[in-house]
Order: C-alpha cells, then sequence, then structure tokens
C-alpha cells in the first residue's frame, strides 16, 4: 500500500507539472498554442491529415465526414483547425476538405515572400488530387480564403457547384487605417475592435503581444510582401461573366471588410444570395459558430441563387 501511494503522489505530482509546463507555453506562445489545440480538435474528432506534393513544396489537407463534397478554406494567418467548432457537425452531412494554404499552417513554402498566384496554384494542385480530383464541390471561405475561393471558382467554374463567401471576396475594399500587421498594443486593439463584435471580449495584453510577434514574421507579413501583385487577383468589372450561385454569408459587425462590401459584390454578380448574421464579425466560425453552421447549412440545402426572382434580396440572422 505504501508503494501504490507513492506512485500515486508521483503521478499526481507528474501531472502538476505538465499543467504546469503547458500554462507557462501558453502564456509565453498563446497563439502558438491556441493552433495546436484546434488542429489536436480535428483529430480527435475524426479528421486525417494528408498531404499533397506541389511544386512548392508538400500541402497538408485535413479530411472527413461523408456526403457530398464540401471544401472550406481559412483567412490569411489562420490555418486548417479555425473549423474545430463546426467541423464535427458538417461531417455529418459533408464529407469535407480543410486544406492549410500555401505558406500556412504546414504548408510550404515555409518563409519568403508569399502570393496570391502561389496560394491560388496549390489549392489547384490540391483540388486536382486523390479521390475528388473528377469530382464537382461546394466551396467555401472565410475572408482570404474567400478571395481564393472566388478567383477558383472565377478559373474553374466546371468543378464547382455553389460558392459560398464568409467576409470575403476578390473585390477590392480593405480599410487602409487597419493595418493586419501591428507593431504596438494599441494597434494590435484596433484590430481586434474592426474584426469582433462589440459584445465579444477582447483578449489580453500578452494575447495581443503574441499577435504582434506571429503577423510580423507570419503568412500575413509574407503576403503583404507581395502586395504589389495584388491587382493581377481582383475581379472588379468581371463578376457580371461570374457562372456559379454564389452565397455571401456576413458577419455584419465586421468593420475590416464592411457589409457595404458584400451588398456590392451582390449587386455585381448574376447570381447572389447575402445572409446577414447579426452581432457577429470577420470570422463567424470562431465568433459566432452556432449561427454560422445553421446559416450554413441553410444556405447549402436550399436551391441555389438565381438571376432573378429569390426572395428576400437580404435575409438577417439573429
Amino acid at each position: 500500500m505504501p508503494v501504490l501511494v507513492q506512485v500515486a503522489l508521483l503521478l499526481a505530482a507528474l501531472a502538476f507539472l505538465i499543467a504546469l509546463a503547458a500554462s507557462i507555453q501558453f502564456f509565453r506562445h498563446p497563439i502558438a498554442m491556441t493552433v495546436w489545440l484546434r488542429r489536436k480538435r480535428l483529430q480527435r474528432i475524426g479528421f486525417a491529415k494528408t498531404t499533397v506534393e506541389t511544386t512548392v513544396g508538400p500541402q497538408i489537407v485535413w479530411r472527413g465526414g461523408a456526403g457530398p463534397l464540401l471544401v472550406l478554406l481559412h483567412g490569411a494567418g489562420d490555418q486548417a483547425g479555425t473549423w474545430h467548432k463546426i467541423a464535427a457537425d458538417l461531417a455529418k452531412k459533408y464529407s469535407l476538405v480543410m486544406p492549410d494554404l500555401a505558406g500556412h499552417g504546414e504548408s510550404a513554402p515555409p518563409a519568403g515572400p508569399l502570393s496570391i498566384g502561389t496560394i491560388l496554384a496549390t489549392l489547384e494542385r490540391v483540388l486536382d488530387s486523390a479521390s475528388w480530383k473528377s469530382q464537382r464541390f461546394m466551396l467555401a471561405g472565410n475572408s482570404l480564403g474567400a478571395w481564393i475561393a472566388m478567383l477558383y471558382a472565377y478559373k474553374h467554374p466546371e468543378r464547382v457547384s455553389r460558392l459560398v463567401l464568409i467576409n470575403g471576396g476578390a473585390l477590392k475594399g480593405l480599410r487602409s487605417e487597419i493595418t493586419l500587421t501591428p507593431k504596438t498594443r494599441e494597434e494590435a486593439r484596433r484590430a481586434f475592435d474592426a474584426i469582433l463584435d462589440s459584445a465579444t471580449p477582447r483578449p489580453p495584453d500578452f494575447v495581443l503581444d503574441d499577435l504582434i510577434r506571429v503577423t510580423n514574421h507570419g503568412p500575413m507579413a509574407r503576403l503583404m510582401a507581395s502586395e504589389a501583385e495584388i491587382p493581377n487577383y481582383v475581379l472588379d468589372d468581371k463578376l457580371g461573366d461570374f457562372s456559379v450561385p454564389v452565397d455571401i454569408v456576413w458577419g455584419a459587425s465586421d468593420r475590416l471588410v464592411p457589409i457595404d462590401y458584400a451588398r456590392a459584390m451582390e449587386a455585381q454578380l448574376r447570381a447572389a444570395r447575402l445572409t446577414v448574421i447579426e452581432r457577429c464579425g470577420h470570422a463567424p466560425q470562431l465568433e459566432c459558430p452556432a449561427k454560422l453552421l445553421e446559416v450554413l447549412c441553410s444556405v447549402l440545402e436550399a436551391a441555389p441563387p438565381t438571376r432573378k426572382g429569390y426572395a428576400p434580396k437580404e435575409s438577417a440572422h439573429p
């Protein structure tokens, strides 16, 4: 019995030390730890991580679920783990493909300037691979992911049956006064104020400090290094030729890409429908996942928007 007690005490001490080490690591690198936890969540709910080889190096893709094929694309500086709060429920109805876009997550290239062209080309390679090569699929993206999704659908309309743009698209229009690579806590606070609803709690200072480090050395800064190429990858004045039906889903509290941007896309597209999520910001999959899940299931199960005759013109989701 004394031996058992000693073993129990040693195990308790070991568990305490592991928890302490994890806590220290979280306070030192909260963003990296959060990313790790989100990716572990994908693993725990049954998603498999696969690799697709491309000219710039391996691309990581998470797969799971059963049903019609749905591809989900994350935003700038993010990775496939961003869908961890809604992936399990979506996987009950859809076969999900969730790539780490080029230069993000664990996908190559790991360093150097990162262009929209590289991200689009590697996505094309990913979607031309494996068992989904010959399939048509539904394509959804948030922020940068919506931009890339729109470019892909414009270039390959024969592959995409439905497109869902979540707080993003391929038009010009970001608010120039909001920096996405903050250098100070105040700039970081303004960035969070722009992407979150006013009622959503703001992160503490140690997270802001980590954000400054990450954004100024990670994918966001690498994208900014290729900023001069961006005009080659916008679709202003071309959306009249866009043939894929589009559902536009928008967090109404987004001030980084305001709702007027969504309405401008809806006005230019041949077949589009706007659904507004109230009290939600730029990344609904993280800030208000239950609302986004309900909206996604609703729009994907409904008939696609047509050029004329759908109603209401704009629907709001509380």
